[in-house]
């Protein structure tokens, strides 16, 4: 593959893009928030839509890597500061509809999806993750939904599915009880991740998936896709908006949030 072809977003202030890059038939979609181990803005999330969007429109496309920048984090989450406008539970169901149309961007792309996984794939990384075909990561490399401890707010059902069907039930519902994390062996034992790789060897083992790929059938691999696609949506399904109504009005949310962003642990009350 030769040619690169970088079309990068607009970034916001403090750095935070999604850039899209082009090298022949594969697509990079790359997660860019330095200050903040990627977490996600709304912007982001926006580029991030808008970058699967164009993948899912160039038939020349027919891979796409998954990865987060700078090598320290794939995407810590949501960045905790989209929640500070919140002023009731309608504002939770509105952010879940949103990002639930972001992530259909991703999973209805018609060719394979990589996620190249450094450091943490937490909260929304995890999701973003969940959504992928495969996931290749380095040893230090952690996984997991901490929302319960830091934030107080919800998994949507779909991702708690992926979860399940990625992790376990038994440890996805561990990770989301007790907000603990998974490190890369263990999201490894587990059927979650494809495969752990030195980081030195990453790249190169990329590469070689990737060449793999270009060499299976097309229409094979693009309906492997669309039944997978058919398979998943009976995970959304679920009605979970009288869900995310009670968690997101709650005293709880808004201690979680402020705690989060004054770097203080919170103080539960269960209201």
């Amino acid at each position: 593959m030769s040619g690169a072809e970088v079309r990068p977003a607009r970034k916001e202030p403090g750095g935070a893009e999604v850039r899209l890059e082009r090298e022949g038939p594969l697509a990079r979609i790359v997660l860019s928030h330095p200050a903040r181990r990627n977490a996600l803005t709304w912007a982001m999330y926006d580029q991030l839509a808008a970058a699967c969007e164009r993948v899912a429109a160039d038939g020349s496309v027919r891979v796409v890597v998954l990865r987060g920048d700078g090598g320290q984090a794939f995407a810590a989450g949501t960045d905790i500061r989209v929640f500070t406008g919140f002023t009731g539970p309608e504002d939770g169901v509105a952010y879940e509809r949103r990002i639930a149309a972001v992530h259909r961007t991703l999973l209805e792309l018609p060719v394979p999806v990589i996620a190249v996984v450094e450091g943490p794939a937490v909260g929304g990384g995890l999701t973003l993750a969940t959504l992928c075909d495969l996931v290749y990561c380095t040893p230090d490399a952690v996984f997991g939904a901490p929302i319960a401890r830091t934030v107080g707010h919800c998994e949507a059902p779909d991702t708690m599915a992926r979860m399940m069907a990625g992790f376990g039930r038994r440890l996805a519902m561990e990770m989301l009880l007790t907000g603990r994390l998974a490190d890369a062996e263990e999201a490894y034992r587990a059927g979650f991740v494809t495969e752990v790789v030195p980081r030195e060897r990453l790249d190169a083992r990329v590469a070689e998936v990737v060449e793999r790929i270009l060499g299976c059938a097309p229409l094979s691999l693009s309906a492997f896709k669309e039944l997978a696609r058919r398979i998943d949506r009976a995970l959304g399904e679920v009605d979970a908006e009288d869900v995310y109504r009670r968690v997101y009005a709650s005293a709880d949310f808004r201690e979680g949030v402020a705690a989060f962003l004054a770097k203080r642990r919170p103080h539960w009350s269960g209201r």
